[in-house]
């Protein structure tokens, strides 16, 4: 899926604010802190961390379904 200009305003925006975001990939749930946008290989990822486990992940854009900001 390509994002819409709406969902790449609330990752930049949650990654400016330290927002957490909910992303969902291959029908699964994600709350994260985006840390960054970043390139790798030629896609578009969303560095972050668990906000729970602090865990670092990679999430391709190109594979995320849906971005929400939460609170």
């Amino acid at each position: 899926m390509i994002p819409s200009m709406e969902q790449y305003d609330r990752i930049e925006r949650a990654v400016t604010r330290g927002q957490r975001l909910v992303v969902y990939r291959r029908g699964t749930e994600y709350v994260v802190i985006p840390l960054r946008l970043a390139a790798r290989g030629g896609r578009e990822v969303i560095e972050a961390t668990n906000p729970t486990t602090g865990d670092r992940l990679v999430i391709f854009i190109d594979e995320v379904e849906s971005v929400e900001l939460v609170g």
